[in-house]
């Protein structure tokens, strides 16, 4: 079973779209006090027999890209770790120097795959998640595992251009 990565194309939108509202509400993230509009980032997607068992969103400025949305439809089958690679690539490709993404305390689950791919934790926004609900109110009080969702937490990677 081969996982190609390839460029999110426009006929792929509608189809993305409606897997970004089924895991985060809308098609917006709001992250670090920022609206994210996943329509309008470059992203990639990842095909197993003609099948999307995955994305990712990202956001290049300067020597950072920002990982905005990461999903793996299928667990598993290393899709996550495919995406994660295909951006780290491109990000080296256009000069980036780290490589982060933003999580909230509750997704302990991405808090441990960025880890086990050399991510360090850098900073914690403690109660930044009081100021997203302002921007997106959809935000539930009460995210994975039971944990209230109040902070947002840093993750890096430097990655040598």
């Amino acid at each position: 079973m081969t996982i190609r990565i390839r460029p999110i194309e426009p006929d792929d939108q509608s189809e993305i779209l409606a897997l970004v509202r089924e895991r985060w509400g809308d098609e917006t993230i709001v992250v670090h006090g920022e609206i994210f509009h996943v329509a309008r980032l470059e992203g990639l997607k990842a095909i197993i027999s003609g099948a999307l068992v995955g994305f990712s969103h990202h956001q290049m400025s300067e020597d950072e890209c920002e990982i905005v949305t990461l999903a793996s439809i299928q667990e598993g089958l290393g899709v996550g770790t495919a995406l994660l690679e295909a951006l780290e690539k491109l990000a080296r490709a256009n000069g980036c120097k780290i490589l982060f993404a933003i999580t909230t305390n509750d997704n302990l689950h991405a808090l441990g795959f960025y880890q086990r791919r050399g991510f360090r934790m850098v900073a914690l926004y403690a109660d930044q998640v009081k100021y997203s609900r302002k921007l997106k109110p959809a935000i539930p009080e009460i995210g994975l595992n039971g944990i209230p969702i109040r902070d947002e937490i840093r993750l890096e990677k430097t990655i040598l251009a």
